[in-house]
């Protein structure tokens, strides 16, 4: 039989209106002993509320929508994770939304999102956002909404992202400083902002060490693994390269099966840096030295911004840098 908010009530001893108001965490003024009272015949009877009740009363979904562009990227599933932990201590549910990087699927996914009427939205790189009229739609939506590890050139919502410029300026100094000027880029995308700064930062090495860069090793990628091991087939076989800087690790662990193929050992003959600091780097050896950006930790913070949004209107916009870490592990080493 299913428990209800008047059987609660009876059991306790107080009145209906008391036993919704400590469910929906608006006891204000009631008495801590009663509050206990109330909760411990909830835990006892297994009070499970009905979530179409408890959204008539307290106008909210208790629902989210997470909108991540690639499951299958490691780097997401941490993030998610970070998402999801805030959430579940709201006692929320989150709506998991894969859009494989199409714009049609964001658009889809976005009136799904209204349709179900959430209290709110987490993007995780949305890389339409960069067009007015889906900047525009977006906007009509009228509930928080936080961008989250790409979209930083969009002033007017809340976000959470790495310095990408630091990072990529990081990265590109290690090798430099470890007398490597022939640094082969594997970059991400054109069209993903997080991209470019970290492009710019690798610029911003090599122009306070003064050395002209050589843009015939710049090599555009696509974040994947198969994406790293083509371009670094094309620039250890046609270019005089003695180091790597893949714009993920994923790239960079195509680096590593490219370099195994033709017979090239790291760190002895090629030096590479990856960007994420994911799990898997604990298998390969050596161990990749890599720009950490805590996707858990990035996952947390926009989840916390979000339910600060959805439980006070007169939360401020704000964005959030996290400042990138180098780890140096076995895959980079003094030039010769």
């Amino acid at each position: 039989m299913t428990v209800t908010i008047k059987d609660i009530a009876k059991q306790a001893g107080v009145s209906i209106t008391t036993v919704s108001r400590i469910i929906n965490n608006k006891a204000e003024g009631i008495r801590k002993e009663t509050c206990e009272k109330v909760l411990k015949v909830v835990e006892e009877l297994h009070y499970k509320p009905n979530s179409i009740a408890r959204s008539m009363i307290t106008k909210k979904t208790y629902t989210i929508g997470l909108v991540i562009p690639d499951i299958r990227n490691p780097f997401f599933p941490e993030l998610v994770r970070g998402v999801e932990d805030v959430a579940n201590a709201a006692q929320y549910t989150v709506f998991l939304c894969n859009t494989d990087s199409s714009h049609r699927k964001e658009t889809d996914y976005l009136a799904i999102m209204k349709e179900k009427n959430v209290d709110g939205i987490i993007f995780t790189g949305p890389q339409e956002l960069q067009s007015k009229d889906f900047y525009q739609s977006v906007q009509e939506y009228e509930i928080p909404i936080i961008l989250l590890d790409r979209g930083q050139e969009i002033e007017d919502f809340s976000g959470v992202y790495i310095d990408n410029v630091q990072a990529g300026y990081m990265a590109t100094k290690h090798l430099l400083e470890l007398s490597h000027q022939n640094i082969g880029c594997i970059t991400g995308p054109a069209a993903i902002p997080n991209s470019n700064e970290r492009y710019k930062g690798y610029l911003k090495a090599f122009s306070e060490f003064q050395i002209p860069v050589d843009e015939s090793i710049v090599i555009p990628g696509n974040y994947q693994m198969e994406g790293g091991y083509v371009a670094a087939k094309a620039l250890l076989k046609e270019r005089d390269v003695t180091a790597i800087f893949a714009f993920n690790d994923l790239m960079a662990f195509g680096v590593y099966q490219a370099a195994y193929e033709l017979g090239i050992k790291i760190p002895e003959d090629l030096s590479v840096v990856g960007f994420d600091n994911l799990p898997f780097n604990q298998l390969i050896r050596p161990k990749l030295t890599t720009i950490e950006q805590s996707a858990y930790k990035m996952g947390e913070i926009a989840a916390k911004m979000l339910f600060d949004q959805i439980n006070n209107e007169k939360s401020v916009k704000e964005q959030v840098f996290i400042e990138p870490t180098l780890i140096i592990n076995g895959s980079t080493k003094e030039h010769a």
